[in-house]
């Protein structure tokens, strides 16, 4: 049974900084890619960043760049993502995916995140 399962959303202050995670099961985690995308109110769910299975190449949209990092630990089946300097604009419940060629999408459930004063 595939589960991905995030925790660490809350309410954070402008500038400052949370850590998600997102422990996996049930799927050969070393073989994904894995994601974060987020989804606004109102909004389409975007993708935020990426790490490739081995090797540590990572990617990330232009508007987290700089302040967001995504590591994976293949050992213990985690991928978090560090976000730093958070902005209003970053509220949203955040999605943790594993994906490989051909097609396989696994989601977890969300957590959410919201950046306020």
């Amino acid at each position: 049974q595939v589960q991905l399962v995030e925790s660490g959303g809350g309410l954070v202050q402008p500038g400052g900084s949370l850590r998600l995670s997102c422990a996996t099961s049930g799927f050969t985690f070393s073989n994904y890619a894995m994601n974060w995308y987020r989804q606004a109110p109102g909004k389409e769910r975007e993708w935020v960043a990426r790490i490739i299975g081995t090797g540590g190449t990572t990617t990330y949209a232009d508007s987290v760049k700089g302040r967001f990092t995504i590591p994976r630990d293949n050992a213990k089946n985690t991928v978090a993502l560090q976000m730093n300097i958070l902005k209003p604009e970053d509220t949203a419940v955040y999605y943790c995916n594993a994906y490989r060629w051909p097609p396989v999408n696994y989601w977890g459930q969300g957590t959410q995140v919201t950046v306020s004063s």
